[in-house]
């Protein structure tokens, strides 16, 4: 299957219970095919979750939302072992982990340690249960949801677990058209259920289709190059990881590929930057009280760094 084939179809399926929302669905594809994790932030009622759980449905994946919550713990994450009264062994119950599409709702909510219990989930693809260690899923995607306006009763997220997300999109409210478009819908009922378009093993194979995806030297220069001013520039306090360097290059990757390309171009780059560098880096604070935002210091750069012929 062609990448443009693929994000067409999941598009066509997703608006039969979402409106508009392009941007936040090829953000998830690219997240999903370059095997990452996206935050989506924005208030509530912007259709987060819908976005979520429709696009579980739509590509076949075992969905398994998480609600956090401040008084939930890492067990109630990954699972934990009880004892069976019937056979006499310890055994191990998986948590809501366990899934290939993971929506942990309102991600901002639970407690640093319990935040944590994501961590190795999230890395390496699998977690340990009081000294044993499962493999997850494949393909295993997380998306969090995230309200930046809450205060009260809302947690930091560490910086560790912020560079472990490929991608951050900002959802907002819907345009004239759109939101004319879903109340029309709701009134006359014409919202239907997501139907499952693909399977686990045509996900699987795409993925493997991205990861033959090329880059040649001059690009991937250019992408270092963006890297590396986002380190030097005396704005930030704190610039994008080798990490954020290789998820923008799979992030790119991804997109190319769903562009129906087989190599990356300095568009590819251009398009996925901001989603992939803005939540990791830290704006120092004399400028964040003048209203530098990280989104803008990473436009400027990409103006700013020559595209290689």
């Amino acid at each position: 299957m062609k990448g443009t084939d693929f994000l067409e179809k999941l598009k066509d399926e997703m608006h039969n219970a979402v409106v508009g929302k392009d941007d936040v669905i090829e953000m998830l594809a690219i997240a999903l095919l370059a095997e990452g994790h996206v935050i989506l932030e924005g208030i509530p009622g912007v259709a987060k979750t819908t976005i979520a759980k429709s696009f579980a449905q739509a590509i076949g994946l075992k969905f398994s939302r998480i609600q956090l919550t401040p008084d939930l713990l890492p067990a109630d994450i990954i699972g934990t072992v009880y004892y069976n009264q019937k056979t006499g062994e310890f055994k191990i119950k998986k948590g809501p982990i366990f899934g290939n599409v993971v929506l942990a709702d309102e991600i901002n909510r639970a407690q640093p340690k319990t935040q944590s219990a994501l961590l190795e989930a999230m890395q390496e693809g699998q977690v340990t249960i009081e000294g044993h260690t499962l493999r997850l899923p494949r393909p295993f995607l997380v998306i969090a949801t995230k309200n930046p306006l809450e205060f009260e009763g809302v947690y930091t997220l560490p910086e560790a677990q912020l560079d472990r997300f490929m991608i951050r999109v900002k959802v907002g409210y819907p345009d004239r058209g759109e939101e004319l478009e879903m109340l029309l819908r709701k009134d006359r009922g014409k919202f239907v259920e997501v139907r499952q378009v693909f399977t686990a093993k045509q996900v699987q194979a795409l993925i493997f289709e991205v990861r033959k995806v090329g880059t040649s030297e001059p690009v991937l220069e250019y992408l270092y190059e963006i890297i590396s001013r986002t380190r030097s520039d005396d704005r930030l306090l704190i610039g994008a990881s080798p990490r954020a360097g290789e998820h923008l290059l799979y992030a790119s990757k991804a997109r190319a590929f769903l562009q129906g390309r087989t190599y990356v171009i300095p568009d590819d780059i251009k398009a996925v930057a901001v989603n992939v560098l803005a939540h990791r880096l830290i704006v120092r604070a004399e400028y964040e009280l003048e209203g530098l935002k990280p989104e803008t210091v990473v436009r400027e750069i990409l103006d700013s760094v020559e595209v290689p012929v």
